[in-house]
């Protein structure tokens, strides 16, 4: 695989109640799940600025917002191919 996925999450406050830390729980259990560790950059950061349409990921440049492990799992499903 080729591709590569830069994701960052919200980790501020307002996006780590409304759900972001599960949403990082899922994303690095399908990492592992799915052996992607090469193609999948994962960072957090502190707060995106759009707290009221959180919980916020940014995928390769691109903020997702009101974003559930539903919305993640089609993303990445979508970017395993």
């Amino acid at each position: 695989m080729d591709k590569k996925l830069n994701i960052t999450v919200c980790l501020g406050s307002s996006c780590f109640a409304r759900g972001n830390e599960e949403n990082l729980n899922f994303i690095e259990d399908y990492v592992e799940k799915y052996n992607l560790d090469a193609n999948i950059d994962i960072a957090g950061s502190r707060c995106e600025g759009k707290c009221a349409q959180g919980p916020n990921i940014t995928i390769n440049g691109i903020l997702h917002s009101n974003i559930t492990q539903e919305k993640l799992k089609d993303i990445l499903d979508n970017f395993r191919g």
